[in-house]
């Protein structure tokens, strides 16, 4: 029976690798196509004419492109982690004896983790510093142009980076920790310095998050109050369509005109400015021009203003149920999750101080499935995943919303290469920090597997405490600075008039337009009635 048994027992842990190995590619492979449709949304497309010369700047620059998709896939990963974690174990807590999740076991969660781990090292410290590299090298001078001397250059460049970060980091080793030879820190580089420089990363990466998902939220609550609360120095919505209709109508007669005999006069002035930035001539040098300068200069301005009147037309047949319902909810659930943090935060906090909880540090086993980490149950491990991704959300609205990352922000089919190395690299971080913040803010209790658990620092008591009480005081800051008393004036205003709304009261459509119209004035208001 011994020998029945045994053959049984690798053949069952060679069934569960290959399992293990091919969900891991399945997953790679799709979080590399939706990166790949992400970067390939936001790239700038570059008119390259195809000859001898111009072959080799197009292969680097696909190369680089495919490996800032990589970069970005590991960052969707690594911000997705935590989340598919949890809810792996609240199904397992739920379902132990289920024949179909027998695959999602401790294994694969721990193995997902480490390849996280692994590439999320590669793509910051190798990958992203290759793809910039490479895009900007020429070959060393004196040297045959080509491929190879751009990936020579690129190498050789690279490594010297490499010696001074890996000297760097033995220099903030030896502050931190006993001084030890050099040849001591090439012996054990894989082991104890690559693992300190990531958790650098990881420190650095946290404190920005600190600050951009505070920023995150006020941000969030400024964008939902430019729909709540109406603008009263502006003119109204119909006034403004009705003007650009009038210069619409004017600029496609003289279009006309201009297409009959190529000459017109641009008199009177038209009513509206067009955008400057998106017109190649001035108003008085489009007025002396003739014929097809004329014509493309009366169709610029034309294009402009008809997208202008589009944008117009769809923000007043914005319908009633978005204007009284959706505005208002989408505030509500925003205040409630921004609340609930802040309230876990400060719950962690205390009992951090107290003495009842433990540092995040990772001192134990682990093992996934058996019971559920949240005292909710599986609808408080939803809640932790909910605030998580909210967080995620926050932390990228936040740190576009920065002075100097906002130059870097990236736009639909306007971003260059370089750009999007840079915006891969401060996502990665940011992605990677994720999970050490929510179990420092104690979001969730669910452990950090892997190497994510080695961070020495996250068994610092006074970076841990010091690092919830920012954040509870950035997060209740915000919320009293954004969330006004003409904000929750509006919010009431709005939940009663859909109220009345729905039961069917005397309260009109054309009332309820003419109220909350985005660009409502008083003076216009009274003046119709």
């Amino acid at each position: 029976m011994d020998d029945v048994d045994e053959p049984d027992e690798r053949e069952e842990l060679f069934y569960n690798n290959v399992r293990e190995k091919i969900i891991f590619l399945l997953l790679f492979v799709l979080l590399l196509a939706l990166s790949y449709a992400i970067i390939n949304h936001y790239r700038k497309r570059d008119n390259i004419v195809v000859s001898v010369q111009d072959e080799d700047d197009i292969t680097v620059y696909k190369y680089s492109l495919l490996l800032c998709t990589i970069a970005l896939a590991v960052a969707v990963g690594a911000a997705l982690l935590l989340p598919i974690s949890i809810a792996s174990n609240e199904v397992l807590s739920l379902y132990p004896s289920s024949y179909y999740v027998q695959w999602l076991n401790h294994s694969l969660i721990h193995g997902l983790w480490s390849l996280v781990f692994l590439f999320s090292n590669l793509s910051l410290f190798v990958f992203l510093p290759f793809a910039f590299l490479f895009n900007e090298s020429e070959g060393f001078p004196g040297h045959r142009k080509g491929l190879k001397a751009r990936v020579y250059e690129t190498c050789t460049v690279l490594l010297l980076l490499s010696i001074f970060v890996l000297v760097l980091t033995y220099l903030l080793y030896t502050i931190f920790y006993t001084e030890q030879s050099l040849f001591y820190m090439l012996f054990n580089l894989w082991n104890n310095y690559l693992p300190f420089l990531y958790s650098c990363i990881s420190f650095i990466g946290v404190l920005m998050l600190l600050i951009c998902t505070p920023v995150g939220f006020a941000t969030l609550f400024t964008i939902l109050s430019r729909f709540m609360i109406k603008p009263q120095l502006q003119k109204t919505t119909d006034e403004e369509i009705s003007i650009l209709r009038l210069e619409v109508d004017c600029l496609a007669r003289r279009l006309d005109q201009v297409t009959i005999n190529g000459l017109t006069y641009m008199s009177p002035e038209p009513m509206l400015e067009g955008k400057k930035q998106n017109i190649t001539r001035t108003e008085k040098e489009l007025w002396t021009l003739q014929n097809g300068k004329l014509k493309r200069g009366l169709t610029d301005r034309l294009s402009i203003h008809q997208e202008r009147l589009d944008v117009l037309e769809k923000q007043r047949k914005i319908s009633v149920f978005r204007k009284l319902f959706l505005y208002p909810t989408f505030m509500l659930l925003l205040l409630a999750l921004t609340v609930v943090t802040v309230l876990l935060v400060v719950q962690n906090l205390l009992l951090i101080l107290i003495g009842i909880k433990a540092l995040p540090l990772n001192t134990r086993q682990f093992t996934l499935g058996v019971s559920s980490l949240s005292k909710l149950g599986p609808f408080g491990a939803g809640l932790e995943i909910v605030i998580i991704l909210y967080m995620l959300v926050a932390s990228s609205v936040g740190l576009y919303s920065l002075p100097i990352v906002s130059t870097y922000r990236p736009h639909i089919k306007q971003t260059p290469l370089t750009h999007i190395v840079g915006n891969c690299t401060l996502l990665l971080i940011l992605s990677s920090a994720l999970p050490l913040l929510s179990r420092i803010l104690g979001i969730t209790d669910f452990d950090l597997l892997a190497d994510y658990g080695r961070i020495e620092w996250l068994g610092n008591f006074t970076i841990v405490a010091l690092y919830n009480f920012v954040f509870a005081s950035a997060a209740t800051l915000c919320l009293f600075n954004k969330f006004t008393s003409a904000v929750r004036k509006e919010l009431l205003s709005r939940l009663k008039s859909f109220w009345k709304w729905i039961m069917g009261h005397d309260y009109s459509i054309t009332h309820i337009n003419s109220s909350f119209s985005v660009d409502n004035s008083p003076t216009i208001a009274k003046k119709n009635s």
